[in-house]
């Protein structure tokens, strides 16, 4: 029987702490009339955002543009009701001078974003990746254009509709039942970076079935008892971490069949617990075991994992 655990808090980009609004999508006169005092959210051609004191940067939309451009997307409501927009663009400091800004990758956020920040970058990055890579229809290769507040596309010849393309992935924690914990290294990774092991679904599979199979290609394990703990969208480029546990065997020797993993290990509870009070991949700690951020699910997971009496 697995080790039961839950996930002991929300993964980060998993909060919601905005209104989606979906209704407005297909509203288009309701969501242009807000454009007048909505807000605006820039992310530059690196995925780059501004924060100041822990939230994310919005500008004022009209100072933009009159009327949303054609390459905006809406991303909902916030503070009673002001409309959210995002474009791909330049970034722009406040008009404040005295606010202290700083431009920031979302893998590197960590906790200094607050909820409705970590819903607003994550949706926009997912949209704004999606539409540069979907310019062409394909159903065809012809040219499509940004429809539903950019959450469509449509070819305006044979009116097809695109919608954004999720590309679902397992990431799992493998155990033995007690005290023990498979953490795993990538060849690019530098030395004492581990991490759970992950993988893309494949065509006509399911979730257990895809974390099973891509832990016996990555390190050559068999596991069973696979337990669903949650799941955290991942816009790089346009992602969904879907993360499980499950229950492997010690005596099973590691193989690395996929050239993917160069280096597995079993670690005690009390050695990831170190190494999470020792800080992320981020930090200048000599510890032995540098482990994932708070940005990733990764980093819930192992905590609630290590978080076991």
């Amino acid at each position: 029987m697995a080790t039961e655990f839950r996930l002991r808090e929300v993964p980060l980009l998993s909060r919601v702490g905005a209104d989606r609004a979906d209704a407005l999508r297909t509203d288009v006169d309701a969501a242009a009339a807000g454009w007048a005092d909505a807000a605006l959210l820039r992310v530059d051609s690196r995925n780059q955002v501004l924060v100041a004191d822990g939230r994310v940067v919005l500008g004022a939309a009209a100072a933009h543009a009159d009327t949303p451009p054609p390459e905006a997307v809406f991303l909902g409501r916030i503070d009673g009701g002001r409309h959210v927009w995002a474009i791909r663009g330049a970034l722009q400091a406040p008009e404040s001078p005295d606010t202290e800004v700083e431009v920031v990758n979302l893998r590197s956020l960590g906790p200094v974003f607050d909820d409705t920040s970590s819903q607003l970058v994550s949706s926009a990055l997912a949209l704004l990746n999606w539409h540069d890579r979907a310019r062409f229809s394909s159903v065809d290769g012809s040219p499509t254009k940004p429809a539903r507040a950019g959450w469509s596309r449509i070819n305006p010849v044979t009116g097809h509709e695109e919608f954004p393309r999720i590309d679902p992935a397992v990431i799992c924690l493998v155990h033995d039942g007690g005290d023990r914990a498979v953490l795993a290294r990538q060849g690019a990774w530098p030395e004492r970076m581990f991490s759970l092991l992950a993988g893309f679904v494949e065509a006509g599979e399911s979730f257990e079935v895809c974390v099973a199979r891509e832990i016996r290609e990555e390190i050559g394990l068999s596991v069973h008892d696979v337990r669903y703990l949650g799941s955290q969208p991942w816009p790089f480029p346009r992602s969904l971490m879907v993360g499980f546990h499950a229950v492997g065997d010690p005596s099973e020797e590691f193989s690395f069949n996929d050239g993917e993993i160069v280096e597995a290990a079993w670690f005690t509870r009390a050695e990831v617990r170190a190494a999470l009070d020792a800080g992320d991949w981020s930090s200048a700690s000599g510890s032995k075991l540098l482990l994932p951020g708070s940005i990733s699910i990764a980093r819930t997971i192992i905590e609630s994992w290590a978080a076991i009496d």
